[in-house]
């Protein structure tokens, strides 16, 4: 459920995982080896640690020939990887061919999986978001909600993460539609932070930061960006904590505060190595690079 705070669910999930493997249960052992490493990916734990996990879950349903489960896996371990940045030192077994999240998709549109399908949108729309390729992820929105209208338990990345995507291109593009699909990601995400303050808190306020950011409101962008690192922080999201700090240091350059956005951007890069997102913080130390350079060039002429 969405009303414990996640990082309570991690050891219910480890002991069920436990329990059917005691007593020979194979399929709810693999769904809940499924259901950790997917929970774990998203919603708090050490990337490389669950990366390993992943590939001994892997391992067994290859070996047990729960195919639809790997599928589901892979998905996941696909958007681990890419954010870690070792994909080709990982060692599989030869029986274990990783599809792309393409090919996974294709499998899940031929045989109208749309459990499969939706794994795929989550975390594909998870690892665009934290790369900043946001037109790709609120595409995976779109799609997101043509496929299904029945409510499901991660229908909330998709509202979280496909909310700012869609509050980002709507300073990008000036476009009302992008806009009008960030508001509704805040009202359906202060239902949930009513549900639940400790899972959902920070991912509201940093929704609201940037629709505040997108109207000009300074002041209350400010606010919330501080708020929502600071209920992160307080909640051990600390990849959300992460993706705050960016997302506001981004606000502090596009408003000329380049020392002050230097600052988060800095934080950001130590809180993705801490999640052993070894990848991502090189994507933003490249970002940075990017800002310093020309900066300092323009202070020197100056002088």
């Amino acid at each position: 459920g969405v009303v414990e705070p996640f990082q309570s669910s991690r050891q219910k999930i480890l002991n069920g995982y436990n329990s059917a493997s005691i007593v020979g249960d194979t399929d709810n052992a693999m769904l809940c080896g499924l259901l950790h490493s997917m929970g774990a990916f998203l919603l708090f734990a050490e990337l490389t640690g669950i990366q390993r996990n992943m590939v001994k879950f892997m391992h067994m349903m290859a070996k047990q020939k729960r195919i639809g489960l790997l599928h589901n896996l892979m998905s996941c371990f696909s958007s681990c990887t890419a954010l870690i940045g070792n994909g080709g030192s990982i060692t599989l077994h030869s029986r274990i061919k990783v599809k792309t999240n393409d090919e996974l998709c294709q499998i899940a549109k031929e045989t109208q999986n749309s459990y499969l399908m939706l794994y795929v949108i989550v975390n594909q729309l998870f690892e665009h978001c934290y790369f900043r390729q946001y037109l790709h992820a609120v595409l995976l929105v779109e799609t997101a909600q043509i496929n299904h209208t029945a409510k499901r338990a991660m229908d909330f990345i998709v509202v979280f993460y496909g909310g700012l995507s869609a509050l980002c291109m709507a300073r990008d593009t000036k476009q009302t539609k992008w806009k009008e699909i960030g508001e509704c990601s805040i009202k359906a995400m202060l239902q949930l932070e009513e549900c639940s303050t400790w899972n959902f808190e920070n991912k509201l306020l940093l929704l609201r930061a940037q629709l505040h950011q997108l109207h000009g409101h300074h002041v209350m962008a400010e606010i919330a960006y501080r708020g929502s690192i600071s209920s992160a922080l307080e909640h051990r999201f600390m990849h959300e904590e992460a993706l705050a700090c960016e997302l506001y240091g981004i606000y502090f350059l596009e408003n000329k505060q380049v020392h002050k956005g230097l600052e988060q951007l800095r934080h950001a890069v130590y809180k993705y190595q801490q999640w052993g997102a070894t990848k991502k913080a090189d994507d933003v130390k490249e970002f940075m690079e990017l800002i310093i350079q020309p900066f300092h060039l323009w202070k020197a002429s100056s002088k």
